[in-house]
């Protein structure tokens, strides 16, 4: 609700600056944020890093499984020879103390597992906030100095969308936008052997 809301502001700001006096005075530029942020190559490179330490916390979820697999088999294997009439009684209270102790290891694994689990997306989750936050300010930061060099007042994203998903700005001219000029900027320090896509695409 609070996001329509401020989208709505935003529109109804917008189109009041646009219909004042002061639009002779304005100048207005547009970029859209969706391309800049999916085509820096920082983005990608942080993507990367976020899907090698989710495959390494999917590996070890798997192996604490394994564990527990292996547990269950030895805890079946005990729990069919604690009945075993060769055995003595005092094997045969071994046997079940182990089984006892397996059964224990067992319901542990499988709260290791949850709470890893739980740990593990979470960790994962505020680790892509973070890499998202820092690369939008990196990307504002080049937006505000080529919109303070080129004279602009106000600046649109053209990719912003509404509460129902559909375009805020349905018509907006080519004329000054910066899409591809913040994107050069943004890739020009990208290593050579980052693949970055070319500024006019």
């Amino acid at each position: 609700m609070n996001i329509m809301v401020g989208r709505l502001g935003l529109v109804l700001i917008v189109t009041m600056l646009l219909s004042s006096p002061a639009l002779a005075q304005m100048r207005v530029g547009t970029v859209d944020l969706g391309k800049l942020f999916d085509n820096y190559w920082k983005t990608k490179q942080a993507q990367g890093v976020l899907k090698e330490r989710e495959a390494d916390m999917v590996k070890e979820i798997k192996n604490l499984i394994e564990d527990g697999r292996k547990a269950k088999e030895a805890y079946d294997k005990i729990m069919s020879e604690v009945n075993d009439p060769v055995v003595t009684s005092e094997e045969r209270e071994r046997r079940k103390k182990e089984a006892e102790d397996k059964l224990k290891y067992m319901k542990n694994q499988e709260e290791t597992i949850a709470q890893y689990e739980r740990q593990a997306r979470a960790t994962l989750g505020e680790q892509t906030r973070r890499m998202r936050e820092n690369i939008l300010t990196e990307i504002r930061a080049i937006i505000d100095a080529k919109a303070k060099s080129g004279g602009f007042t106000l600046i649109i994203d053209t990719a912003a969308e509404s509460a129902a998903r559909t375009p805020v700005f349905l018509y907006v001219t080519k004329d000054n936008d910066l899409t591809q000029d913040v994107l050069k900027e943004l890739n020009a320090a990208a290593p050579a052997e980052t693949s970055v896509p070319s500024p006019d695409k």
